[in-house]
């Protein structure tokens, strides 16, 4: 990154008429421009105008400089930077008539006049054919900005069609606030020869009129564009770097020249330009400024990299030195001090070429194949062959069937085989998707359904797998807590014959198998399945008179109606749930039917038109209700569809305030019986030997339930043999199922 204010030089145009008084001092390293203004007399004794204006310039031409000169001292080392691959701007400023065409351009009449462009250019394609050991390549563009409107000068209609008719330039932006132009077009120049072509067919098609400054005055602000990339021979680095050399149109004070009709609007425009070009100088120039106007103007937007951007930028103040231009030629040379105040910061353009870094790692590729096969002693090719692909169709399906999780799929160091595989499972999984959605390859969809459609069923497909991640990992939160409840039990039970040795054992196997016989249920209804499986698991958890404790408990418990009734609404909900879904199957079948006498009917009807037994209006007539009806169908089934996600939705929400109601009253009752258990016993000692104490039913039972040691109500699991997990297995699978959309009640789909 280069750092560096903007340099400025002023030229002074040569004159024959009545000059100011004015001085030229030059130095070395710069120089310096002053003028001397007398004051009026007729002002009065008192007159406190200021006499000398003094300014500093990177370096001033006095009236005798040549156009050698100002391409030297100016031009030549911004196309030296922009040869290194830094981005360069010359623009020159003035009034009208003080010579900013003449420097930029040049003039026709005689071949030394020629300006900073067409040298630039000799000197560009010189240095081109002195430097073989670089590949060039140029592009040029030439841009006229006329009324704020931007025009191609180089496009081929330009003669022949009126401006209002030429396309427009416009200004397009991307996200990296990259200034973009629609519609110019960029010129490819091989010599000399082709670019001065194209810079003197862009002047031919510039707008100049006549004013009262300058009898070939420009009305427009023009832009010459020398577009430059550059590589080394065999090197994948490129350097593309851009020239902008601007002539702007000059400024004029529409009072003192008198103008009028287009050349006023011309002037205003031009004055308006230079205005926002002011606005943005005096923006850079201050430091603790956040908003630049480059959007102000169209100028100012174009060159918004040459002011205070990633641009080595040279501005040239063309001042006349006549008298009555005095006031105007200040002005441009305090303009040009405000300028002095920008900084750019120029970057090195260099970057990749993608053709011949993909030649680059094509050889890198194919030297590591060599390696490779000189290590291991194969010759491997880039596709597979057909044993190995086999092999590996068969190792997926020995991967897949295998119901272990922790299996893993050994491939080897061969991403030709994980790509391989890879692709194998994303078909099965495809294919195993398809046939849950009851499609096959070769069957058709029942309905045509849009893009936005599939959409929406894939996002609503995706929330639902997410909802059963979710879900099952609680499963297995859940079965590891029933494996360690399961444990706990287990314990419990073979210390049982050393606290109770009087325990009957026959009553015990009798208690079992009552309790399994109990634990039945019907696979066919989720509730019930439910319903029996909380009741197992309180008779596991309880004894006979634990029972008896719980069923005075929850009789006055204040969820027990709650219970009811959601367990009520639950199964209510889930009859609805059936009838829907055997409603939705039946309107399957119904459409099934529909679109077979639609074929079955087209059959009939092009054999009977072939015989001339079937009017045309008879068969549209036919084939129009048989399609209405299926349309009709169609709406039934959204509609009965919308209505069974409702109630599955439903269903899960009753089913999860059911579960949070049961272990609310789980864990009321284990403290209320604790409670109980210490305050009866309590109560027992302290009365010991009285016949007279009053003993409530519900005291009796809970003594009765007391064990001689102490025993915590946590402690009990909540299943006690295989049967009664492998039923709570079955239920959630049963859940999962019903959420999935595969569930058996009903066919819901």
């Amino acid at each position: 990154m280069v750092k560096q204010t903007i340099q400025i030089f002023a030229r002074l145009k040569p004159t024959k008429k009545q000059t100011a008084e004015y001085f030229v001092d030059c130095e070395e390293q710069s120089g310096s421009l002053e003028f001397v203004v007398p004051r009026d007399l007729a002002d009065g004794v008192i007159n406190n105008k200021r006499e000398n204006y003094k300014f500093r310039f990177q370096k001033v031409f006095d009236q005798t400089a040549s156009q050698e000169e100002i391409f030297e001292a100016i031009a030549k080392p911004v196309a030296d930077n922009v040869l290194a691959g830094y981005n360069g701007t010359i623009f020159a400023y003035g009034q009208t008539g003080s010579g900013k065409t003449f420097t930029i351009t040049g003039g026709a009449e005689n071949y030394n006049d020629r300006g900073i462009i067409p040298r630039t250019l000799s000197y560009l394609y010189q240095h081109f054919s002195k430097d073989s050991s670089m590949i060039y390549t140029t592009h040029i563009s030439y841009l006229e900005i006329y009324n704020e409107t931007g025009y191609d000068l180089l496009n081929p209609q330009h003669e022949a069609s009126r401006l209002e008719d030429l396309p427009k330039v416009t200004i397009m932006e991307d996200p990296d606030q990259n200034i973009h132009l629609k519609n110019l077009s960029l010129q490819q120049s091989t010599n000399e020869e082709e670019a001065l072509d194209l810079l003197f067919l862009g002047d031919t098609n510039r707008m100049i009129a006549e004013t009262p400054m300058n009898q070939a005055s420009t009305r427009s602000h023009c832009i010459f564009t020398i577009h430059l990339c550059s590589k080394e021979l065999g090197s994948a680095m490129v350097r593309c770097s851009k020239l902008h050399l601007v002539d702007l149109a000059g400024s004029e004070r529409v009072g003192k020249t008198g103008v009028g009709g287009q050349i006023l609007t011309e002037a205003k425009y031009i004055n308006l330009s230079l205005h926002y070009l002011e606005q943005v100088i005096i923006a850079l120039s201050e430091k603790n400024r956040s908003h630049i106007p480059y959007r102000n103007s169209m100028m100012t937007s174009v060159l918004r990299d040459s002011l205070g951007g990633n641009c080595m930028t040279t501005m040239i103040a063309a001042v006349s030195v006549e008298k009555r231009n005095t006031g105007e030629s200040i002005s441009t040379c305090r303009f040009a001090q405000r300028v002095a105040l920008i900084k750019n910061d120029a970057l090195l353009n260099e970057e990749l070429d993608p053709a011949l870094l993909i030649v680059r790692l094509k050889k890198e590729i194919q030297s590591l194949k060599e390696e490779l096969a000189l290590v291991t002693g194969e010759q491997r090719s880039d596709k597979l062959t057909q044993e190995e692909i086999q092999q590996l169709e068969e190792q997926i399906d020995v991967y897949l069937e295998d119901p272990d999780s922790e299996v893993t799929l050994n491939l080897g160091p061969d991403m030709r085989k994980i790509h391989f595989c890879f692709s194998l499972l994303k078909v099965r999984v495809r294919e195993g998707s398809c046939a849950q959605n009851g499609m096959s390859k070769d069957s058709t969809p029942l309905m045509s359904v849009s893009d936005e459609e599939q959409r929406k069923s894939y996002a609503e497909v995706q929330k639902l797998r997410d909802m059963l991640t979710h879900r099952d990992n609680e499963i297995s939160v859940l079965v590891n807590l029933l494996k360690k409840e399961k444990k706990k039990f287990q314990d419990v039970t073979s210390q049982l014959p050393l606290l109770y040795p009087s325990t009957n054992q026959s009553s015990m196997s009798a208690t079992t198998k009552q309790m399994e016989e109990s634990a039945k249920y019907n696979p066919s209804n989720i509730y019930t399945h439910a319903e029996q499986l909380m009741t197992r698991k309180r008779v596991l958890e309880l004894s006979v008179s634990q029972q008896e404790a719980f069923e005075v408990f929850l009789r006055d418990h204040e969820d027990r109606l709650s219970i009811e009734n959601n367990r009520a609404v639950l199964q209510q909900r889930f009859v609805e749930a059936k009838t829907l879904g055997d409603q939705v199957n039946q309107i399957r079948i119904r459409v099934n039917e529909l679109k077979t006498n639609l074929k079955i009917r087209r059959k009939q009807m092009a054999a009977q038109g072939l015989a001339g037994h079937l009017t045309a209006s008879e068969s549209d007539s036919v084939e129009e209700r048989i399609l209405n009806q299926i349309e009709d169908e169609k709406k039934n089934y959204k509609i009965k569809s919308g209505c069974l996600k409702g109630l599955k939705t439903e269903i899960e929400h009753l089913q999860l305030l059911h579960e949070k109601l049961k272990v609310k009253l789980q864990m009321d009752f284990e403290n209320w019986w604790t409670q109980e258990g210490a305050r009866l016993k309590c109560h027992s000692a302290e009365n010991t030997g009285s016949s007279q104490s009053h003993v409530s039913p519900l005291s009796c039972i809970l003594t009765r339930a007391l064990p001689p040691a102490e025993c915590s109500f946590s402690s009990i699991p909540l299943t006690g043999d295989k049967q009664t997990d492998d039923d709570i297995e079955a239920f959630i699978r049963d859940r999962h199922n019903l959420l999935n959309g595969t569930a058996s009640c009903g066919g819901i789909p």
